[in-house]
């Protein structure tokens, strides 16, 4: 797949995913989640839908010509994954009393993809002043 459609189609589908996970979150944990999860769960939602929008701005204004335009995507794309959907675990699994404490090292690995792919795209502008 090209890396332009994967990129829209990943912003789609985090965005998607974005709305159903906040309104689950909303409704349906409400009842299970003590006020931190839920705010955790929250956190992960407003990542995930932060990032979708990024993707798709990126997905219709670049052309994923240069290696850095490349890498920039596959960082908010992993970087969204691996940062939110470590959250959902971790909030899940601690609400059913089993912490799957393997993904608490995740969830800053994911951050640290998502300010890596924000320097990026902040040295594509940057390489343009110079």
């Amino acid at each position: 797949m090209e890396t332009i459609l994967l990129v829209q189609f990943m912003g789609a589908l985090y965005g998607l995913l974005a709305v159903v996970f906040g309104a689950f979150g909303a409704h349906a944990l409400k009842k299970t989640f003590t006020e931190e999860q839920l705010k955790s769960f929250e956190t992960g939602v407003k990542y995930q839908m932060y990032h979708a929008i990024v993707l798709i701005i990126l997905g219709f204004n670049s052309a994923f010509n240069t290696s850095l335009e490349k890498n920039m995507a596959y960082c908010f794309i992993l970087g969204t994954f691996l940062f939110s959907f470590s959250i959902y675990g971790l909030t899940l699994s601690t609400s059913k009393g089993k912490k799957w404490r393997f993904l608490g090292p995740i969830t800053p690995l994911g951050g640290l993809l998502l300010v890596l792919g924000w320097g990026l795209f902040l040295y594509s502008f940057v390489q343009n002043l110079f």
